[in-house]
């Protein structure tokens, strides 16, 4: 397995929909086959935002072309964030021993900027 010993999310969905997980160790055939799959669903999600800012910057769409992006949009955000949780879930713990005194030190830093006001133009 992994090494946060879980099991990987895979790209894509298995019958009626369901994830589909791997276990190993990331170096298998399949897993290269994900990594490969992964990236090409990125391109596709960065050419789809693009596409939907020019379709959006022409000010001028019909019904059929909004309802299309949208469900392109749609499929393309899913797939990132079935990315991103497939991701997330590999990524180490963090190895700090008490995550309350981490919390602690954010929220002084917050703070300490939050009192400064912001000087514009």
């Amino acid at each position: 397995m992994s090494s946060t010993n879980q099991a990987r999310l895979l790209p894509w969905a298995g019958l009626e929909g369901k994830p589909c997980y791997l276990a190993g160790d990331g170096t298998g055939y399949l897993s290269r086959l994900a990594d490969n799959m992964e990236s090409v669903q990125l391109g596709l999600a960065g050419e789809l935002v693009q596409e939907a800012q020019r379709v959006l910057d022409r000010r001028q769409w019909t019904a059929g072309e909004l309802h299309l992006l949208a469900v392109q949009l749609t499929e393309a955000l899913a797939n990132v964030h079935r990315i991103a949780v497939s991701r997330g879930g590999r990524l180490l713990a963090p190895a700090y021993e008490d995550l309350d005194a981490l919390d602690e030190s954010d929220d002084e830093h917050d703070q300490q900027y939050a009192a400064q006001p912001i000087q514009l133009g």
